[in-house]
């Protein structure tokens, strides 16, 4: 009996297994106590068996992969991706939501912090054809964001404002990660995500090619009770990198934005040092060798943390090497800088003008060339 033969009607038709109605996909990582609870409480809501769990695991240490190992055998409507050298929520959330095939998807954390009960709910919304998208909001009256704090809200509220730049959703909390969506919605906008950072609710309202039909229950955000909270200062960077990434994407790649202010801090660091063994008496060759040293480390660095954080190089010999490696690159860099603005200048091009298309050149094959030999983006 082949797939073919069945097809062509051959032989009989094979049982059909009866596809979820609803996908609740939940990203992890390092989540080990709160998966069992979040599986318990969520078939409390819904005792009827017609839904999954899908959780995509970013390789966590801390047994979370084994525990969902022993969920998916114990329950079939359990299923788990694990991730092996990529991290990121929203990626996270892609991956999980195109696995299934159901025609409605909630995405929710693993912490327990989103409220499992408003789910009935939000189906019942997309169902009954009154939405394309419900939102979980902390805004809406009869929300709440529990206990933060002034600063953490405050922040929370900037972030809500800038998401207005990039889309006309009118939405109280586009920065949620507590959603329903109809998977025809999904697939949408799914081609145009950005796929940056942590806010993939924006990225989808964003780049859908029509505004869906949105509607927000009200929520309380709850308590972390187990684990350590994921929220950092690199989070912010990466909701920058989204909010540019649907300004200016399409025309400069954002990965190249963040490479070009990190040279401008670079070159910062380098007339720092200059300036400081310059006023110490030591001699200009020495000192200007010593700052550029100074700059492409103090670069290099912190690309690998920000500009690349989801290649990161890591360990000793990697790090020594991809070092050396960026010295390399960066020095062909200075050589090719400093010819094109010699040959235009030769040509009667300004000196500034010059200078600015030297420096143009060699942060573009700077940008690539690291891009492909160190942090391995082709």
């Amino acid at each position: 009996m082949t797939i073919e033969a069945e097809l062509a009607g051959k032989v009989p038709a094979l049982d059909a297994v009866a596809v979820p109605a609803l996908s609740i996909v939940v990203p992890t990582f390092n989540e080990v106590a709160n998966v069992p609870l979040l599986v318990d409480k969520i078939r409390a809501v819904f005792p009827d068996q017609n839904w999954e769990i899908v959780f995509v695991d970013d390789d966590s240490t801390d047994g979370t992969e084994q525990v969902l190992h022993g969920l998916c055998r114990k329950y079939p409507f359990i299923r788990s991706l694990r991730r092996i050298g990529r991290r990121g929520l929203s990626s996270a959330v892609v991956e999980g939501i195109l696995s299934t095939s159901a025609p409605f998807v909630a995405v929710m954390d693993g912490d327990l912090q989103h409220d499992e009960r408003l789910l009935p709910a939000m189906l019942a919304e997309l169902q009954s054809d009154k939405a394309d998208l419900v939102v979980g909001s902390r805004y809406l009256q009869g929300g709440s964001t529990g206990e933060w704090d002034a600063s953490r809200v405050r922040m929370s509220r900037i972030a809500t404002y800038l998401s207005g730049l990039i889309t006309d959703a009118q939405c109280t909390d586009p920065m949620s990660g507590f959603f329903m969506i109809r998977r025809t919605t999904f697939d949408g906008a799914v081609r145009q995500l950005s796929g940056q950072g942590f806010k993939i609710l924006l990225d989808i309202m964003a780049s859908s090619p029509t505004p869906p039909r949105l509607k927000e229950l009200p929520y309380t955000f709850g308590i972390r009770e187990h684990g350590e909270s994921k929220l950092n200062s690199v989070i912010a960077l990466e909701y920058i990198n989204l909010i540019l990434d649907k300004l200016v994407g399409r025309w400069i790649p954002v990965r190249f934005i963040m490479f070009s202010l990190v040279g401008g801090l670079g070159v910062f660091v380098h007339m720092s040092v200059l300036t400081v063994l310059h006023f110490l008496g030591e001699p200009f060759v020495y000192s200007q060798s010593l700052a550029t040293v100074a700059a492409m480390t103090f670069n290099f660095f912190l690309n690998n943390i920000l500009t690349y954080r989801d290649k990161r190089l890591k360990g000793t010999w990697p790090i020594l090497k991809g070092l050396l490696s960026f010295f390399a690159v960066c020095s062909f860099g200075a050589i090719a800088n400093v010819g094109i603005a010699n040959v235009l200048f030769q040509r009667s091009f300004t000196w500034w003008l010059s200078a600015i298309a030297g420096i143009f050149v060699g942060v573009v094959w700077n940008f690539a060339a690291t891009s492909i030999f160190i942090w391995k983006r082709r």
